[in-house]
Parts: C-alpha cells; structure tokens; sequence
C-alpha cells in the first residue's frame, strides 16, 4: 500500500464513488454519530457513495462497516476579520441570509480534499487532474442543500397557507351589514365558532367535532346548496388581517384571501376601526404576568454563573424546539436514560446494529445526544466574534449542540412536532417515551421507558354494594388544582377587593402586587385520590342506571414519578385559560397514601353484562362503560357497542377509531349477532408472519389484527397498550375481573411512596401551544438552571411555578 500512488489509488475506487441524484440526502453539516462538523478540529468527512457525513474518529468505523474507502473532507476555519470593515447594507429583512442583516456570525474559510482510506491519503481539490466522475460528484455535493437545512426549511414550510384560486374573482351580494358582535347562527342556537360567508354575509355555525363538540355543519350544508365557496372565523378577524382564520370549501383548506380587507368592506366591516387603541384591563394582566412570569422562571436579572462539563450541556433551540430541550434535559438526568444510551453503549455499537441509513435510527440518535449532553466533549466557553482566546469562566457562554437528528427521528411518526411551532411538553415527553418503548420492543428489560411507567387502577362501587376494577397504565400522573384549597385566601380576598377599587378608579394593578393562590401539592394529590360520583352508571348488578361511587389509586410506584399540573383549564366559551397560580412543592413527599389494593375480602365483583348460563355468555359482550362514554359524544347506540365488542373492549381510544373508520361499513347498522361475532374474523396470514417477525407471539398477533380490522400498525398499537394480553384473556374481555392472569402491571418497578423532586420544567405564556419552557434540575447536590444553550447555576429555583414535576424514589 506504502508506494501506491494516491491517483492511483483514487482510480481503482472509482466504481465506489456516486454522483448524488436530485433526490438524494446529504449530509456535510454534521456527522451522523456525534456533534462534530465541519468547523471541528479534525473537520468533517463525506463518504462519496452514501453521502453521510462523519467526524475524524468516526470515519474509521465507517470504512469497516461499509468499506467505502473514497471521502471529501470539508475544513472550515475562522477568518481574521479586521474590525473596522464596512458594513453592508441590508436589502432584505432576514438575519443571516444573503443580502439580510450581518448576524455578527465569524467569518470561515472553507477547504476541500479528497481523503482515501485506510492509509487516509489526500488530494486536493480542486485540481484538473482529479478523475471526470470525481469532479463532478463533489461538485454536486458542494452544490446540493444539505440535508440538515432541507429539513429545517420543510419546517417552517410545514404550515403555510396558500393564496385561494376563489378569493380574485368573489363575487359579492347582498346588503347584509354585520355587527361588530352579538352575532348567532341564522339556522341554529349557536354562538360559538360562526363563519361569515364572504358572498352573501350569511352566518352560519362551523363542522361538528367526532366528540360531539364544535357546530352543527350549517355553515358547510349552506355552501353545498348554495356553492359560495369562502368563509371567514368571526372573532379571528382583528387589525392582524393575516391572522384571520379564512376557509376555502371547495378547497377544504384554511387559505389566504388577498382582497379580505375590501371583501369585509362589502358587509360594513372596517378593520381599520379593529385596530386596538388599548391595552384591556385582562391583557394589560396578562402581560404584567407573562412578564413576571419570564423573569422569575428564566431567573432573569439574577447573575447566574454559567457550568460547564460532562451533564452541562446546552441545547441550540432549532426554532421552538425549547419543549423538546427542556424534556431531554431532564431525561437525560435519570439513571435509566444513562445507563442505556451512555454507560452501557458506545457510539460504535450503536453505529454496528444500526440500519444503512444511521440518521433514521432512534436507538443511533439517542445514543447520539446522550454522548452529546453527557460526555462534556461540547461543554466549554465558546470563542466570541473578534477573540482569541476563550474568555474567562465567569462571563462565558457555550455554544451548545444541535439536536437536528434526534428531532427528525422522533417528528417522523408525528405530523405536530415536525414543524417548527411551539408544542406542549407534556405531548412531547409522552410521544418520546411510547416511541423509546417501541424501539426497545425485542428486548425489553432494556427499556428505559418502563422506569416511568405505573399501573393506575379505579375501583367502582356500584349501589348495590357490588364492585369492578379498571386497571391502565400510565406515565404521568395527572392533577387537579383545587384552588379553593389555596392557603392564602384572606390575602387573596383583600387583593381582589383592592383591585376592584382600582380599576373603579381607572389606576393600574403593579406587578408587584398581584397576589395569587398558593396550593399545596397535597391538596392536588388528595383530590386525584377523592371518592367521585358517576350518575348514569350502568349496573350490570341492578341491570339499570345508577349513581355509582369512583375511586382511583396507584397499583405500582415508578422509579420515577412525572406529575403534571393541569394549569391549562377550558371557560365557558371553549376559550383556554391558564390557571395563574403558585404550587407549593415541598422537596420530599409520600404518596403511600393512592395505593390501590385491588379487590378486598368480603368485596364481590359485578356480574358480567350477559347473564350466566345462557348461550350469549360466551360471546363477547360490550363493555358498558365504553358504550357510555361513546354515546356521550354523539354516537349512535348500536355503533357504539360494535366498536366496543370488535376492540375487544380494549377502551375508548381504541373503540373510537375503530369507529371512526367503519362509519361507512355497510353492515354498519344490521343487529348485532352472535353467530357473527364468534365466526373467526378472516386474518391475512401474511400480516399475522410480519407480526411474528417482529417479535410477537402468534396467538397475540391474531388477536390484535382482529381486534384492529387488520391494520398492521393499528395491530401493533394494541399490543403496546394491552401488554398483558394472553391467548386465554380473548376470551376474558372483563378487565375487571379478578381472576389469576397476569397483573396490567407485572414486571413494573415498584417500590416505596417516598420521592424526591429532582427536576422541574416550567412554562411561561398563555398557552403550551406559545411560549417558552425551561428546565431546572437537581444535579451534584445543586439547582441548575437549563435554558435551551444557557446552562447555569440556579439562584431561586422557581419551585411553585412548574408545569411538569419530577421525582425520584428514595431507596431507603
């Protein structure tokens, strides 16, 4: 190899070296195993025939697993900018774009070569004398959009509305004029979600929701008679035309109108005159509290001392990606979450399982991030514009890592959290943690997942003294806030009655102060586990409705309990309105007290909905309380049930998209009949194979494909969320029996009811769809505050203001 010429070499791996189509992927921002790119020390390396990028010490791994011996390294270095160069002038308003605003970025020079392995021989690039097809791919790769921003653009793209082909040539009729409020549907009672028909200035109600919610399809029943094909959200219409909620018929599309301003003209509607002048008393509130709320949370004003190192890593916000960083941030400080992405596996074995495609693979991503947050490779004081050297620790900030990879993974199933809108933490953690469980699905002893997990069990006693269990599992535990249970209500009451003379007077309320209810975490916990009344509930006991009593507990305490605080509540008026409210959260709490035990001596369990001895009893039978919840929403009876018995009364999730996607069977409305009902459900062998080869039992994938109508991922689902499904509990579809089967939560962690907090993110903004979300977390025995690529020592730790609490069993 030693006296191989290196164009020599180059030509005998020509066969290896591709010209990227169009459609390919390519990676030359960051390698796929680490947080290494271009400007790194040893630059990044770019396999000519995959297109995926890796770093100096990852290079290697690459060349043994796929032998792909040709690379183009690109090396990025700061230039040395003399400080008094002109400034250009922007011609676009965009920040860091060409022609935008200079965003203060340094300066880089970029170099090439072409590097050949094993013995990493190099030629330059460019150079004439580089072989035709090698000239021609590194070209197109240089060219081409880097995978990394396609993915950023397809982001901010993901939600934007397009110009209507109608709203050019509307035409308009009619001299309807629309007041500026009071408005009801001209065919029914309703006064919420009403649309304005920009050809006649008709109002009309919106669709109905699949839960019975939302309008009763007035308005779109009005455009197949009549064919005016735009409508526009009255109360969405404000000076902000653009923010206004116009809906195409024909198009079934919220749209744009250009023209919105003069086609409300026509109905006497001056959006001039919508132009707030003021600020209203609830806003100017609001405002004082997003801002107090910012600075307390954010620990803003404070002098907080940056930390770095192994565990101190900051997270780039890749556009409202805070939810997201400030969920991994705490993930990624239990012991479940190290172990099994960072002590226990290397980025090389999770680089050897991994599929061709590494960027794909959830198990290669988290690997990824975890060695990115926790190793402290990326964790030092970052080179400010025109220095030199780092600065000193005191005022130093760090760069942080991009965790673009990891949130292609995790968006891939999810069409919400692909974009790059603001979401909610609490949807976020819960989607991370059902996705860790399916990628850990062939062996799960591994999976971390199950640290969180806890089965909840409500126990139901009927009036006829008779009981039944439901059990479930759950995550997080979700609470409640009583705030009639807040413990400075004189204090409240004297502030509330000073406000009002305030406002009587027309002065302003200071933010300092506002007061608000303080509620003990005890008081939320208690009332998750209080005694509720359900009153049309069907006694199977007394076959007819009765009051029933309902009473929920924990029947397995996680290593690590998640407590969600339902600040978001619903006003009359479908309006969401967040509780402004403090928590007192104490460090140390016991919940030994929501234990549930199950069925107890002397309790006897309600019969099952057929009676005994009869030829029905085998059948399946739907569950009762499924059937309710459905029917409550505004579905017909006998669907109802169907859903129910063809789910396996797997629950009302379940049920209803079974339901709602059978509503056109045409059977859909013929009695039910138990003939029918036993006669096996024909399954596509080929689907229960592909179930098999994921690792499932037979018996289980033929349940579930019944239980699914056939859908290989629905199938899969149902397996995920009935772990203790068994051949023999097909035919026992009572979960509330309490016969010898395996318990909903068998193999769970449990242990004693003595946590302590150790993580806590907090919200800040009116609603988890806006805002921001920071993390606080306990680590080496001190607060330490995580703000997206901010990472520092916490100095009031915003303890009564969080929206997720976090709590670690205390193994005495």
């Amino acid at each position: 190899m030693e006296g191989i010429n290196p164009m020599d070499l180059l030509r005998s791996n020509l066969s290896r070296v591709r010209i990227p189509e169009p459609t390919n992927r390519i990676y030359k921002q960051e390698c796929c195993l680490s947080f290494d790119s271009p400007r790194s020390e040893g630059g990044l390396f770019v396999d000519m025939n995959t297109f995926l990028a890796f770093g100096k010490d990852y290079v290697g791994w690459n060349y043994e697993k796929t032998g792909n011996p040709v690379y183009l390294h690109i090396k990025q270095t700061k230039k040395l900018v003399s400080e008094d160069r002109p400034l250009k002038k922007p011609t676009l308003l965009a920040i860091g774009v060409d022609g935008g605003f200079d965003n203060n970025e340094l300066e880089y020079e970029e170099t090439h070569k072409i590097v050949i392995l094993p013995s990493y021989a190099t030629l330059p690039f460019p150079s004439v004398e580089l072989p035709e097809k090698v000239r021609l791919a590194v070209d197109a790769i240089l060219m081409a959009e880097g995978a990394e921003r396609k993915e950023q653009v397809a982001a901010w793209t993901a939600d934007k509305k397009q110009i209507s082909a109608y709203a050019m040539e509307l035409r308009q009729i009619g001299n309807v004029v629309v007041p500026p409020s009071g408005w009801k549907c001209a065919k029914c009672d309703k006064r919420d979600n009403l649309w304005l028909n920009l050809t006649d200035g008709m109002i009309l109600c919106g669709r109905r929701n699949w839960d019975g919610t939302g309008g009763n399809n007035h308005a779109i029943e009005y455009y197949k008679e009549t064919g005016y094909p735009l409508a526009v959200k009255l109360g969405t219409i404000t000076s902000d035309l653009d923010a206004a909620d116009v809906f195409s018929y024909p198009e079934d599309d919220s749209v744009i109108d250009p023209l919105l301003a003069q086609h409300l003209a026509y109905f006497g509607i001056d959006f001039s005159s919508l132009q707030k002048t003021e600020m209203t008393t609830a806003e100017r509130e609001l405002d004082q509290n997003t801002n107090f709320d910012w600075d307390r949370i954010q620990e803003s004003g404070q002098d907080v001392e940056p930390i770095f190192g192994p565990g101190y890593t900051g997270l780039v916000n890749l556009g409202n990606s805070c939810y997201m960083a400030a969920t991994m941030q705490v993930v990624f400080s239990t012991e479940s979450f190290c172990r099994r992405y960072y002590m226990n596996q290397s980025l090389k074995m999770a680089f050897e399982t991994a599929p061709a495609d590494p960027t794909v693979d959830l198990n290669m991503q988290l690997t990824k991030l975890a060695h990115g947050l926790l190793s402290g490779k990326y964790s030092f004081p970052a080179v400010e514009k025109g220095e030199t050297t780092a600065p000193s620790v005191k005022d130093a900030k760090q760069e942080g890592i991009p965790p673009r990879m990891f949130k292609a993974v995790i968006a891939a199933s999810h069409p919400e959290f692909s974009t790059v809108r603001q979401q909610d933490a609490l949807e976020f953690f819960l989607h991370f943690l059902d996705q860790v469980e399916r990628s850990n699905a062939v062996k799960p002893e591994l999976d971390p997942s199950r640290s969180f997990k806890f089965g909840v069990e409500e126990r139901i006693l009927c009036s006829s003294g008779k009981v039944a269990y439901n059990k479930r599992l759950d995550y997080i535990l979700s609470l409640n806030i009583p705030l009639h249970e807040a413990t400075n209500k004189e204090e409240l009451e004297a502030f509330n009655k000073s406000k009002a003379e305030k406002i009587s007077e027309g002065k302003d309320v200071s933010s300092d102060e506002i007061v608000r209810p303080r509620v003990p975490l005890e008081a939320c916990l208690a009332n998750f586990a209080a005694p509720e009344e359900i009153p049309d509930f069907y006694s199977s006991a007394l076959k007819a409705k009765t009051t029933a009593i309902k009473t929920a507990g924990l029947t397995s305490f996680p290593d690590y309990l998640v407590l969600h605080m339902r600040k978001f509540v619903m006003e009359a008026g479908w309006v969401p309105k967040k509780l402004d409210v403090y928590i007192d959260v104490p460090d140390v709490i016991d919940i030994s007290h929501i234990r549930s035990k199950g069925l107890q001596p002397g309790e006897e369990l309600l019969p099952e909905a057929a009676p005994e001895g009869s030829a029905e009893s085998s059948q399946p039978v739907a569950d009762e309380a499924i059937v309710a919840q459905l029917a409550s929403m505004g579905f017909n009876q006998l669907h109802c049930q169907k859903a129910a018995i063809n789910t396996l009364n797997a629950g009302v999730e379940e049920a209803m998209n079974w339901l709602l996607s059978h509503m056109d069977d045409p059977d859909i409305d013929a009695p039910i009949s138990h003939e029918s009902q036993s006669a096996e459900i024909s399954i596509d062998q080929s689907k229960v194979d592909t179930l098999i080869s994921f690792g499932f039992q037979e018996e289980i994938a033929r349940m579930a494909l019944k239980a699914s109508g056939g859908d290989i991922e629905k199938a899969t689902d149902w397996i995920f969320n009935n772990p203790n499904a068994s051949a023999s509990s097909a035919m026992d579809t009572n979960a509330s029996s309490n016969g010898p089967s395996t318990p909903v939560d068998a193999g769970l962690p449990d242990g004693g009811g003595r946590y302590r907090l150790f993580g806590i993110v907090s919200h800040i903004g009116t609603s988890t769809q806006c805002g921001h979300y920071v993390a606080h977390i306990l680590k080496d025995g001190r607060w330490v505050i995580f703000n997206d690529d901010k990472v520092g020592a916490s100095i009031n730790t915003p303890k009564d203001m969080g929206y997720l609490y976090f709590f670690e069993r205390i193994n005495s």
